[in-house]
């Protein structure tokens, strides 16, 4: 593949924008086509994004001969029966987090990934940023000696409104889903699956988690503890503990533009990742390597690990007597 990667996206929310204008900044990147539920709604986004082709119908877009690949950058609740609406008509695909509502929609979109022989890739972004490369080379360096804890939230505070999607059980809302998944994949990056899972939340009006704190136990005794919510403005940094050290990524972790490394009778070493975009084009990057090297997954998000997180999310739900309408 020579040419830019032609990109659709089914969506036209606040991620969607984002991505396409991330993808603008790519010179080997074309956005060609967004997709809606409505025309005017696509017609609107393609104005402002010059894009193409506006489709008022997903599977329109999906059709399109000319997309190569399509963002999923719809619903919670919609990213597994969109995501195998792109892999039927052979398109790659990148979906967004959280990769779907539990882990047995999950196994159903990567087993028709593997079996079609596409590329697939949940959009946790946050592994794609140069800062998160420095962290994996710190800690393989054995910077701060053998890493045994991890401590990391991420909450914002959102108006309770019946109309968001945040609050809203069919649309697979709560905290845990929209940015709890963070926390929960550093974990998972850093130490693997966890082996016990103690947590507690809180459930509002609606029924689904606004606020929740996570305690897991890896491997070889690691233990990550870990927080989110989304009626709480919380400090949204991490910190990776080891036998030598300490590093800690300044808020807002989650989009990470700056480390400091800290290590007894050391001076603090601080790394810093200014950002010239909004952060989305490194994942799209990613994808684009992925795709000129012929691989059907991330070396950065692999399926199996995406696999593992949509079972340690369905765990901390189960112990919270969370489950959604159409589960």
């Amino acid at each position: 593949m020579s040419h830019p990667v032609r990109w659709g996206i089914l969506g036209t929310g606040k991620i969607a924008r984002q991505f396409a204008d991330a993808l603008r900044r790519l010179p080997d990147a074309e956005l060609l086509a967004i997709g809606s539920r409505a025309q005017e709604s696509a017609r609107r986004f393609a104005d402002e994004f010059g894009v193409a082709r506006p489709y008022g119908d997903y599977l329109q877009l999906v059709s399109d001969p000319k997309v190569e690949a399509v963002y999923v950058a719809t619903p919670h609740s919609c990213h597994a029966e969109n995501t195998r609406l792109a892999l039927d008509a052979g398109k790659a695909v990148l979906c967004e987090k959280p990769f779907t509502i539990n882990a047995a929609e999950a196994r159903e979109v990567v087993a028709l990934a593997r079996a079609r022989k596409l590329f697939l890739m949940e959009a946790m972004w946050t592994r794609c940023f140069p800062l998160m490369t420095k962290l994996r080379d710190l800690l393989a360096s054995d910077a701060i000696g053998e890493v045994r804890q991890l401590t990391a939230d991420f909450g914002f505070r959102a108006e309770y409104t019946e109309e968001s999607r945040l609050f809203g059980p069919r649309l697979g809302g709560g905290a845990l889903l929209d940015v709890g998944v963070y926390p929960v994949s550093l974990a998972s990056m850093l130490f693997g699956p966890p082996t016990r899972i103690v947590s507690a939340a809180n459930l509002g009006r609606t029924g689904v988690d606004e606020e929740a704190a996570m305690i897991l136990t890896h491997g070889r005794g690691q233990l990550a503890v870990l927080h989110t919510a989304i009626r709480l403005d919380t400090a949204q940094e991490a910190i990776v503990t080891g036998t030598g050290g300490r590093l800690r990524i300044h808020s807002p972790w989650w989009r990470p533009g700056a480390m400091t490394l800290s290590r007894e009778s050391k001076t603090d070493e601080r790394f810093e990742f200014p950002l010239e975009g909004n952060g989305y084009e490194f994942e799209a990057r990613e994808v684009t390597e992925c795709l000129r090297a012929g691989k059907l997954e991330s070396p950065l998000m692999p399926l199996d690990e995406t696999l593992s997180i949509m079972k340690t999310l369905d765990a901390l739900r189960a112990q919270w007597g969370l489950k959604y309408p159409m589960e």
